[in-house]
């Protein structure tokens, strides 16, 4: 793989420094057990380098970044031998905590963070998806459909429903880390 810049102008290398941990995070949003990010991620970026000529400058890079994750992790989940696999309980260091605060502070946000994660996991797929893309990654809505290739009005009542199962998976993830 080269070092040299692509046509539209992106540094693999540099890419792949920046971005790495963006990716991980995202496959690990999107599903994909601890286990198999090292892997997934891989494969992530072997797409990304074919098809680095193809990226517009003009639009923003990571939702171009995690077009890919999305649909490798979908890939991933869907294989044979990836349903019936336990999922090991999150490790340390899955997502590295911000190293500013209170130690209380930054077990709260460990413990939040953990509690998505769990509640992201206890979801549909399909659901947890829109919850992804809209709400943790900020993408639009109409950019959404258009990924799934769903009528715009459909995206936003998959979203609502998805929004609900995550806060009752949330709630009961926190109730369960209270007591």
């Amino acid at each position: 793989m080269s070092a040299e810049p692509a046509a539209g102008g992106l540094d693999f290398h540099g890419l792949y420094k920046a971005e790495f941990s963006y990716v991980v995070r995202t496959l690990r949003r999107l599903g994909v057990p601890p286990s198999s990010l090292e892997d997934v991620s891989q494969d992530v970026f072997v797409a990304i380098y074919r098809h680095i000529a193809d990226y517009d400058p003009a639009r923003p890079l990571r939702p171009w970044l995690f077009g890919f994750a999305f649909r490798i992790a979908s890939d991933h989940r869907k294989l044979a031998r990836h349903r019936y696999e336990a999922h090991e309980p999150l490790a340390e260091g899955d997502v590295p905590a911000d190293a500013d605060g209170s130690p209380e502070a930054l077990l709260e946000d460990e413990r939040k963070r953990r509690a998505v994660l769990k509640a992201l996991d206890a979801m549909e797929l399909a659901k947890r998806d829109l919850v992804v893309m809209h709400d943790l990654e900020g993408m639009p809505v109409p950019e959404i459909a258009a990924m799934l290739d769903i009528p715009l009005n459909t995206a936003y009542s998959r979203l609502r429903l998805a929004r609900a199962e995550f806060e009752k998976h949330l709630e009961k993830t926190l109730g369960g880390l209270r007591g």
